[in-house]
């Protein structure tokens, strides 16, 4: 009898042993370059960050979810997994300065806001930036850093490229979504780009949609010093419109007053440094590339303004 018990222990151990030899070449996808196993998992949560400020302009800080109102495509969400308050967040920024010809004139302004942005608000204690310049290609002047000093030099740098060159901005938006902002937890800090830029993309390889779908990826808002271009009829308002409100963000002027600009500033660092964070599953949730818009709009009459992403791309992650 003891010895019966012995094998069937044996065999037991064996079983074991395979079964776990069998999953592991499943999930490693063994030493000849088999197609590994892939955990199938949900992708269907959309996770939505926005700011929400009282008839005054100030933060709220306890909103409660019965306050608001959410429509994806027109349909209430399926469910809400989560409601979450964010506040005194971290900021990582990205500054996008256009050295292009159409810019020349105005390169020492945006120069300006730039330097105003690094000295007065950034805290090196918490946050970070880094500097990108463009035109028909962008690269970057400082990499991530706390340091403002190390910024405004950088920035101090910036020489207009000179005539016959294009403007790429959604290329440039997309380098610094994907290899910067893609380098850290999207979801740990206010995440903007700081763009200084007329709107006049003519050498870009990726499209606006594409730029847009990287920044919301990236939990990436887009905030615009725009200036004035010198054709009637340009595209560049309108793109710079679409950047900005597909993203949660906003569109300013470069030429405005001193105080105006150091408002609208700190307008920007109030908006990301604080705002919540709501997680839900849409009623319609395939994968297949098209644009679903969201209204999140007030239901309690204290709520003066919610600044909100327009929508997302419903592309496979």
């Amino acid at each position: 009898m003891r010895r019966q018990r012995i094998i069937c222990g044996l065999l037991i151990l064996l079983l074991c042993a395979q079964v776990r030899s069998a999953c592991s070449q499943k999930t490693s996808g063994g030493a000849d370059g088999a197609t590994p196993y892939h955990l199938n998992v949900a992708v269907d949560e959309v996770s939505l960050t926005f700011h929400a400020a009282d008839v005054h302009g100030a933060p709220i800080d306890n909103l409660r979810l019965d306050e608001l109102k959410l429509l994806d495509n027109g349909k209430p969400p399926r469910k809400i997994v989560a409601f979450q308050s964010m506040t005194d967040l971290p900021i990582r920024a990205g500054i996008l300065i256009d050295k292009s010809e159409s810019m020349e004139e105005h390169l020492s302004s945006d120069k300006a806001i730039s330097i105003q942005y690094a000295r007065l608000l950034l805290r090196q204690q918490t946050d970070q930036a880094f500097v990108m310049d463009f035109a028909s290609h962008s690269g970057i002047a400082e990499p991530w850093t706390s340091d403002a000093a190390a910024l405004v030099a950088a920035i101090g740098e910036f020489m207009p490229v000179g005539k016959g060159r294009g403007t790429a901005i959604f290329d440039a938006i997309n380098q610094a979504c994907f290899y910067e902002f893609g380098k850290i937890q999207p979801l740990g800090s206010g995440n903007f780009i700081l763009l200084f830029t007329d709107g006049e993309d003519n050498a870009s390889k990726t499209s606006l949609r594409q730029a847009v779908d990287m920044c919301q990826r990236t939990n990436t808002s887009i905030y615009v010093f725009r200036a004035a271009s010198e054709y009637a009829f340009s595209p560049g308002p309108k793109t710079l419109a679409e950047l900005a409100s597909e993203t949660g963000g906003s569109v300013f002027y470069d030429d405005a007053s001193e105080v105006v600009i150091n408002n609208n500033l700190r307008t920007i660092e109030a908006k990301l440094r604080n705002q919540y964070r709501l997680i839900y599953d849409p009623a319609e949730s395939k994968r297949n590339g098209s644009f679903h818009q969201i209204e999140l709009t007030a239901a309690s009459e204290r709520i003066g303004d919610i600044v909100v992403r327009s929508g997302y791309y419903a592309t496979e992650h």
